[in-house]
């Protein structure tokens, strides 16, 4: 039995809610910031690395470092919300912090590609580590009544920092080159972040007590695997966000590795690549403000269904036309959808889980999402290789819009307000 499960009661100084806990609630969305920060600093730069100063020719080779970077990551996802219950989620998150330090260096100095793919696979730890204990704490914190509204704000954080550290690097690229003054961001990023979370960081694990006291159903004690059968395939709201959650993030994969070079094949100068990469994850961060909370109020479902449609509207887009306006139409559109989905199904799982095991059921959630990088990357690559990239683009746009349509078969509209 886990310890969030066993331990004794909260103190009476504990309460739920996000006023009462602003303070931790502000200082992990600044941690978070640099969480996703570290990832910024590879959305434009890194992909250019390989095919620029390594002579990368094929574009699966290319990709490979998003693929060891997603495996890694869903890897480490999946054991975060059993190490979260069992260390506190403090330690989880120090540790996926301390995982992280030398990514940026690594990437600077690296004298081959095998250096770039080993830097990813320690970023798949700090980010699975990392982002999921700030996600989960957010979650604690304020209580069943304001979940949506709370993994919002956290992903508005993450997402902004991706955005504003993808333009960033764009930017420092154009005039000093793809290395190593672009990387220096994630090095005052990993180091930041380690400090603070060391330093101010409190444990939310009281909080999940006080909240299961108060449950209206109590939970027999729950192996891992019941919990990994439950949200993957068992319950069929977590089934829905599941496989809705794995494709957001196969897309993701896809633009992640394939737009720069996408773009660049059209002859774009890196500074203007730097804003379509920017702007995707921008308008996802800065939207998720609003469509956090608007999926505690209206529901997850109809968030979900609208938002992966929209990003297969923009990927489509995005493939089909040859200029840059277009382009950025397009990324607006991924961001907006991606903003309207991303909170929606962390909520979602959040609803069906009971606290005692929400920690599992997130990471198990997590395991799923985050393999689409991988699988997005591989898949995309392989296509991209065979029929050119445009096809790429367009291809995982169609496996986007199928995936709404199952959320809209068979997820119920249940929200964060219901008991």
């Amino acid at each position: 039995m886990s310890e969030v499960a066993s331990a004794p009661q909260a103190t009476s100084s504990v309460r739920l809610g996000l006023k009462e806990n602003w303070r931790q609630f502000a200082l992990l969305i600044v941690i978070n910031a640099f969480v996703g920060g570290m990832v910024g600093i590879e959305r434009t730069v890194v992909p250019l690395i390989g095919s620029e100063e390594f002579g990368i020719t094929s574009t699966t080779i290319v990709l490979s470092f998003i693929v060891s970077f997603g495996v890694i990551k869903a890897l480490s996802n999946l054991v975060s919300g059993q190490l979260a219950d069992a260390w506190g989620r403090k330690h989880v998150l120090v540790l996926g912090w301390l995982v992280g330090l030398p990514v940026p260096f690594m990437i600077v100095w690296a004298p081959s590609w095998g250096w770039i793919v080993a830097a990813n696979a320690l970023l798949g730890i700090n980010q699975g580590l990392a982002w999921s204990m700030t996600v989960i704490m957010k979650v604690d914190l304020v209580g069943p009544r304001s979940r949506g509204l709370a993994v919002g704000l956290n992903e508005f954080a993450g997402y902004l920092a991706v955005g504003i550290t993808a333009f960033l690097t764009g930017y420092l690229a154009s005039r000093y080159g793809l290395r190593p003054v672009p990387i220096y961001l994630g090095a005052g990023y990993a180091i930041l972040g380690a400090i603070l979370s060391i330093m101010l960081v409190r444990d939310t694990r009281d909080h999940v007590r006080l909240e299961a006291s108060a449950h209206s159903q109590q939970s027999a004690p729950i192996t891992f695997r019941e919990v990994f059968t439950l949200t993957s395939f068992r319950d069929r709201n977590m089934f829905a966000a599941s496989q809705a959650g794995l494709v957001n993030n196969l897309n993701d994969g896809m633009s992640w590795g394939i737009f720069p070079l996408f773009f660049a094949s059209f002859g774009l100068g890196l500074e203007r690549i730097g804003i379509l990469k920017a702007v995707y994850p921008a308008t996802w961060g800065i939207l998720q403000i609003a469509t956090g909370g608007l999926s505690d109020r209206w529901g997850r479902k109809g968030l979900i269904v609208a938002g992966m449609w929209i990003q297969s509207a923009g990927l489509f887009l995005t493939a089909a036309t040859r200029q840059f306006e277009w382009w950025l139409v397009g990324s607006l559109l991924l961001g907006l959808g991606t903003a309207m989905v991303y909170p929606s199904l962390i909520a979602a799982v959040s609803d069906a889980s009971h606290p005692t095991w929400r920690a599992r059921s997130l990471s198990v959630y997590r395991f799923w999402r985050d393999l689409g990088y991988a699988i997005g990357a591989l898949s995309a690559g392989i296509i991209a290789d065979l029929f050119g990239m445009a096809w790429a683009i367009a291809i995982i746009g169609a496996v986007t819009f199928l995936s709404g349509a199952i959320v809209a078969a068979v997820m119920t509209g249940r929200s964060g307000r219901e008991p």
